[in-house]
């Protein structure tokens, strides 16, 4: 089975991410996407993340009416920070039976030969690119194994959720309501 891992902290999961996900299942070859929450990216400062397992419900709150969509939590036993490749080797050697492909917004093409062993998984795995704003020119969007699929251009970030929390603003149809409940209710990005 083919299957779309789509990595990122969650912090938190919104509709930009649903949604993306949801083409990614309906409008190419894959038959599910798993979530893979990571504790610690790389390229980010984790002093502004919820703790892992907070950000890993919210994922399973926002996607538990979809079954072709999965929260995957493989890098919180891994070690810290976590590299695609290494996570793509794990999986595939734990689920011989499935394909896994990369799913990465456009934004991130322009710096994907900064990641580790970027040859790999392209060669290895392939990689599905959806549009994002002001993505930057890439020699890689002429790779065999770079496919861009196309979605819609969203513009939805995680930064703008956690400050309208901060102000006491809404963040309906931002995020799944059931993620709008849990970060409520547990007084979340205050």
């Amino acid at each position: 089975m083919k299957i779309g891992l789509f990595f990122g902290s969650f912090n938190p999961i919104h509709l930009g991410h649903l949604i993306i996900a949801n083409v990614m299942v309906e409008s190419t070859d894959m038959k599910q996407v798993w979530f893979v929450v990571s504790p610690q990216n790389p390229f980010k400062s984790s002093r502004s993340l919820l703790h892992e397992f907070d950000r890993l419900k919210m994922v399973e709150a926002a996607i538990n009416d979809n079954y072709n969509l999965r929260a995957c939590n493989v890098e919180f036993g891994m070690p810290k920070p976590s590299y695609t490749v290494d996570t793509l080797a794990y999986l595939s050697d734990k689920y011989p039976q499935h394909d896994f492909k990369l799913i990465i917004g456009e934004d991130n093409l322009p710096s994907f030969p900064k990641w580790k062993n970027h040859q790999v998984i392209l060669e290895q795995f392939g990689v599905y690119v959806y549009p994002r704003p002001d993505a930057g020119h890439s020699k890689l969007k002429e790779h065999p194994n770079v496919r861009f699929v196309n979605a819609p251009l969203l513009n939805i970030s995680a930064t703008f959720i956690r400050d309208n929390v901060k102000k006491g603003r809404s963040i309906k149809y931002l995020v799944h309501e059931d993620v709008e409940t849990y970060i409520q209710s547990h007084n979340l990005f205050l």
